[in-house]
């Protein structure tokens, strides 16, 4: 497992921070659409869709909102919709009392949409725009870094002082104390750069946007693991192997990279809209 968890990052690796450095927005775009597309279709298998052909169906309809929002460019999809976590908030902390309500195919098929649009449109805007000073490509690795390093200190926090369980009913192996050492982490590395690095933030509205962000990307990966607990699978899908699938993977951005965005509008800080 190890070994194909390695080999699949090597292969990954070079493809997303060669597009993240090196391509236009546009043709970045387009990469990025890739893999929220692949998302997307494991999204569809979660819904629980009578059929391959409505799966189709709902697939060509999100790409066809991906495709809107990029000609559009809606400020509200960055600014407003991403308060739409608050809700998937409520969701994971009644879960599974509420259940019943949500897991059906409409409402599925729209939570897809608020899942996969708005942190598609982050990752494009942040690659193009830059934020904090910092240019495209070293703004969107940035705010990304916040994350790693919220799961990293959540991962060893967790395991040395964690007693108190984060939601128990979704994902019971995190606490707490891991979600606080995550935190901890995750201000440090942004507090660090934004001393050493060319960063162009007041620290105090930086480290807000940061915690929150981190906050955030906790509740993606809650949101994720709440949905799959319902199904009754324990991946997303196959598509990468040692991973699981590519949702998996970009649990904790779907909710981290449109929240920061909205944050850094609410803050005033460079990289909002």
């Amino acid at each position: 497992m190890l070994k194909l968890r390695v080999i699949t990052a090597l292969v990954l690796l070079p493809i997303v921070l060669g597009a993240m450095f090196f391509l236009e927005r546009q043709a970045f775009a387009g990469v990025a659409a890739l893999f929220f597309l692949a998302g997307g279709w494991e999204w569809s298998g979660m819904m629980r869709a009578p059929g391959k052909a409505v799966r189709v169906i709902w697939l060509a309809s999100l790409a066809g909102l991906l495709l809107a929002a990029e000609t559009l460019r809606p400020a509200w999809l960055l600014t407003l919709l991403p308060a739409w976590w608050l809700l998937a908030l409520v969701l994971v902390v009644a879960y599974p009392r509420l259940a019943g309500g949500w897991f059906r195919l409409p409402v599925l098929a729209v939570l897809g949409y608020l899942l996969l649009v708005p942190s598609w449109a982050a990752v494009v805007h942040l690659q193009d725009q830059g934020a904090l000073g910092l240019d495209g490509f070293w703004a969107l690795l940035f705010v990304l870094l916040w994350v790693w390093a919220a799961d990293t200190g959540a991962y060893f926090a967790g395991r040395a002082f964690g007693r108190h369980k984060l939601a128990p009913s979704v994902s019971p192996g995190k606490t707490l104390e891991g979600l606080v050492g995550g935190a901890a982490l995750a201000l440090l590395v942004a507090g660090l750069v934004a001393w050493q690095g060319p960063v162009t933030a007041a620290i105090a509205p930086l480290l807000l946007v940061a915690l929150v962000t981190v906050v955030a990307s906790v509740l993606g990966d809650l949101f994720e693991s709440m949905i799959k607990r319902q199904v009754g699978i324990k991946d997303s899908g196959t598509l990468l192997p040692g991973h699981g699938g590519m949702l998996d993977r970009i649990d904790s951005v779907t909710a981290a990279l449109p929240v920061a965005v909205a944050m850094l509008s609410l803050t005033g800080l460079p990289g909002g809209l």
